[in-house]
């Protein structure tokens, strides 16, 4: 594993930490401190790949990115890019919640949707938002359409105000119960 730093048009790839330290202290703006020093040495060490911007004033910022790339070129390039099988596991787990999401299979489901919703507080009148549970069955070809018939029909019945969460968010649950049996003489 590989670092790339820039600031402004100062730019390096280095293979160790203590490189980029050295390189980063070797830039007066920056001014390297044991807690700077520290926090860099924590991003390399942790399982995150996304690029770390580190703030030395307003709008001035420097960047560090975790890369496989061997040499500048190869980075410069975009050859080095981070593979799925070594990405974080919750980065991993990701797609198949969305493959099953939009997955088309035509039937019974069971979702679950964790809402805000506006209800009247009586004495007041005024309103208020209330965590709302609503758990319903209902014919669907995917989980999204499922999400879909749920949110079509709570919305017809509940004050517009109401926040339903997203398909994809933790807020939304589903289960295929099972394909629809077929009716006679239809």
């Amino acid at each position: 594993m590989n670092l790339y730093l820039r600031y402004f048009d100062r730019e390096i790839l280095v293979e160790t930490v203590d490189q980029a330290i050295q390189f980063l202290a070797s830039i007066d703006d920056i001014g390297m401190n044991p807690q700077l020093e520290r926090d860099i040495r924590e991003y390399v060490r942790s399982d995150v790949y996304y690029p770390k911007r580190y703030k030395i004033r307003p709008r001035v910022y420097f960047i560090v990115i975790k890369t496989e790339a061997r040499t500048m070129q190869d980075f410069k390039d975009k050859k080095a890019l981070h593979s799925a099988s070594t990405a974080n596991p919750r980065e991993r787990a990701v797609a198949p919640v969305l493959e099953q999401l939009n997955a088309v299979r035509f039937g019974w489901y069971e979702g679950t949707v964790n809402f805000k919703r506006v209800v009247l507080i009586p004495g007041t009148g005024k309103f208020r938002y209330c965590d709302t549970r609503f758990v319903a069955r209902c014919k669907a070809e995917s989980g999204i359409d499922c999400y879909g018939r749920i949110v079509d029909y709570l919305s017809t019945r509940v004050d517009g105000r109401s926040q339903f969460p997203s398909a994809k968010g933790k807020n939304f649950s589903f289960k295929y119960l099972g394909a629809v049996k077929p009716v006679e003489g239809y």
